[in-house]
């Protein structure tokens, strides 16, 4: 199981080395920082944050890939983990057990000896400690196929390491959230460019991010949120003027281009004199909440100087109205920001 990220390239290289033939596969949940930049990418992005790392390493490697998408049943593991989340809104343990159960699964698909990732043990606070690794090897089915080459000096010796397919020796006694281990590691092997961890990439470790879907299962029923109500939660400022009305506003003309596609079912409003964001107002929409919704598009549109701004505002059925508005002060919408 690779990332892209410098365990699983490192993990990858020590297996490799000994004559080891891989089949490297990732499974695409849906909540990759890098995927979303691809379809909403600001201008001055880095390119080398829009790579597919994944691929880069599997082809560095020469090594075949495969990708599985898991993003539709994954929404369950985010919305009803079983083991809880970490620091925001990363089910690290029930995702882990998920992805290593569908490993285990390919590996007997293609009559594999194990399954070995870039885990690092006491690394990450929530899904690599002792118990935890050993919780998910069980609820896997992977016992004793289940191998760590970054830790695997400090663990019990695995199947494929007793049979001699694995030379123990050759493998790491790596612990703990230091990342100089690895960095020295990779110089000494010659990997020179890898990507920051893998944690990093995930929408699901962002602090704002979090707050935006906790937001969402306390005014939704989760049984109802969708994977683009989810996706939603990605891009823009979001505000909640209601118990079940929320406001989404771009922020750049990416951004602005995207919503453009998640308009149906939702109250559009835009300035109509100035260049401004695209703004979705979404659930119940009474008068009272259009009128502080236009309000607030003219609050971050150019025209936010003025003494009144038209908005154009239009329904779900196709009926346009406009409204002529004072825009907010900034102080008077931080009541509604989700940050």
């Amino acid at each position: 199981m690779i990332s892209g990220g410098l365990d699983s390239s490192l993990a990858l290289r020590l297996i490799v080395s000994q004559g080891i033939e891989v089949v490297a596969v990732n499974f695409s949940t849906g909540f990759s920082l890098a995927d979303h930049l691809q379809r909403v990418t600001p201008k001055g992005t880095d390119p080398r944050k829009l790579r597919n790392e994944v691929a880069v390493l599997a082809e560095r490697e020469g090594i075949p890939l495969k990708v599985v998408d898991i993003s539709a049943e994954y929404l369950d593991v985010l919305k009803y983990p079983r083991y809880g989340y970490g620091k925001n809104v990363n089910p690290c343990v029930d995702c882990r057990i998920m992805m290593m159960s569908k490993a285990r699964a390919f590996m007997e698909e293609i009559a594999a000896d194990f399954v070995f990732t870039g885990e690092v043990l006491g690394q990450r606070p929530k899904s690599q400690h002792r118990h935890t690794l050993d919780l998910i090897e069980h609820e896997s089915g992977l016992q004793g196929r289940l191998l760590r080459p970054l830790s695997a000096r400090l663990l019990p010796p695995t199947i494929p390491e007793q049979e001699g397919i694995v030379d123990r020796e050759k493998l790491m006694d790596f612990h703990g959230r230091s990342r100089r281990p690895q960095e020295r590691l990779a110089a000494a092997l010659g990997i020179e460019e890898y990507q920051q961890p893998a944690g990093g990439n995930c929408y699901l470790t962002d602090p704002n991010y979090a707050v935006r879907v906790f937001d969402l299962f306390d005014h939704r029923n989760k049984s109802e949120i969708t994977g683009e109500d989810l996706t939603l939660c990605k891009v823009g400022r979001h505000f909640r003027l209601g118990e079940r009305t929320k406001l989404i506003v771009g922020r750049f003309e990416e951004e602005n281009d995207f919503l453009e596609g998640f308009t149906s079912g939702r109250t559009q409003l835009e300035a109509l004199d100035h260049v401004g964001p695209l703004v979705l107002l979404e659930g119940e929409v009474e008068e009272e909440l259009v009128e502080r919704a236009a309000r607030i598009t003219a609050r971050y549109c150019d025209g936010r100087k003025e003494g009144r701004v038209r908005i154009q505002v239009i329904r779900p059925d196709g009926a346009s109205s406009v409204l002529e508005v004072k825009p907010y002060e900034p102080s008077q919408v931080e009541a509604w920001m989700l940050r």
